[in-house]
């Protein structure tokens, strides 16, 4: 099971924020790396390590053809952190995790079965939903 990362940014102390398509944010700190692998040392240039990306696909992480880290390392050993977007997300990835097209999730907006601004609010032309109203009306995701 793949948990796709949707953004990244590096923080102090080599620490950095992973926030994950089915709304999670967690805390992945690089340093122990650094003093156990000799591939992780470049990262201790700061102008390198804040170059951090998400992979193509959100498969992972990467700061060059060097160095990269697997969505699941940075899932299974990163720390999650509570943030005032958890369980929030876009559309696009609400429908990615459920096996759903966008136009059901616009549809269930329109039925009242996702309540604007309670479970989804829209933003320009970007919708976001809450993980809770999903789960509630689709159970659990089939990707996440």
């Amino acid at each position: 099971m793949f948990h796709k990362v949707k953004n990244v940014a590096a923080l102090p102390g080599l620490k950095l924020s992973v926030q994950f398509t089915n709304g999670t944010t967690k805390l992945y700190d690089i340093a122990p790396l650094l003093d156990r692998l000799d591939a992780f040392a470049p990262l201790a240039d700061e102008h390198l390590f804040n170059s951090v990306e998400v992979d193509v696909g959100g498969y992972g992480i990467v700061w060059n053809d060097d160095i990269d880290l697997s969505c699941d390392e940075l899932w299974n050993n990163g720390t999650e952190v509570q943030t005032p977007f958890d369980g929030l997300m876009s559309f696009a990835d609400a429908s990615e995790l459920w096996e759903l097209s966008e136009s059901t999730l616009r549809k269930a907006v329109s039925y009242g079965k996702i309540v604007p601004g309670v479970d989804v609010w829209k933003y320009g032309k970007q919708w976001i939903v809450t993980r809770e109203a999903m789960e509630r009306e689709y159970g659990n995701p089939t990707l996440a």
